[in-house]
């Protein structure tokens, strides 16, 4: 996994409440579980005007102009502002797989469906909880101002304005420093090797019985 420390990132507003899980990745895309090459298909049903199937060229399907991720100012977007009850649905963790594969480092929104929430930290993504009347200005200035980009510090747990303005954030400690790190849960178990293999000798010798 990534670690995320700083981002200095273009932000793209998505206009909408209750985005569920599966309009961020559909269904029809949860074949494989490779954690990669779900990007293309992230917001598939929205960016599209044809109905997407796995294996296919997204390069030559045609774009649905009206989807905000469309529109050329938003191309290389790495936060995403979001609206209320961002991951919704089903528990699915492809979702934040297809986000953080599109390229998006850190979500930004007044609430978020808990599963989903803690997916996002288990993927290298970071998801930002602020007060509904802050993120509804920060879709004011992005939407008012191409190329707007805010700056993100996890260590700080702050967000920082082009204006200058440091809106600060929330993050529980122990998520905090495995995002810092970049340690998933199985690179968190990795840290333990020597012991866990102190242990498993140990068993050996002390219940031979259930290794024969």
């Amino acid at each position: 996994m990534k670690p995320f420390t700083t981002l200095h990132g273009l932000v793209a507003p998505l206009d909408r409440a209750n985005v569920d899980t599966d309009a961020i990745i559909p269904k029809q895309f949860l074949k494989s579980i490779k954690r990669s090459g779900f990007g293309p298909n992230a917001f598939d049903e929205w960016r599209y005007l044809d109905r997407g199937e796995p294996g296919m060229d997204c390069a030559n399907r045609l774009l649905n102009p009206e989807f905000v991720l469309n529109q050329a100012r938003y191309q290389g977007a790495s936060v995403l502002l979001a609206r209320e009850n961002f991951g919704c649905g089903s528990s699915r963790e492809h979702a934040p797989w297809a986000l953080e594969d599109y390229g998006f480092r850190a979500i930004i929104a007044p609430s978020f469906a808990d599963i989903f929430f803690n997916n996002c930290f288990k993927n290298g993504v970071l998801p930002i909880v602020l007060a509904a009347e802050v993120v509804d200005r920060l879709f004011k200035e992005a939407e008012a101002t191409e190329g707007y980009r805010l700056a993100i510090d996890l260590a700080a747990e702050s967000v920082t304005t082009p204006s200058g303005e440091v809106i600060h954030f929330e993050v529980d400690g122990e998520r905090k420093h495995r995002l810092l790190n970049g340690l998933d849960d199985i690179a968190l178990t990795l840290q333990y090797t020597e012991q866990i293999k102190a242990y498993e000798l140990r068993r050996r010798q002390e219940a031979a019985w259930l290794f024969i």
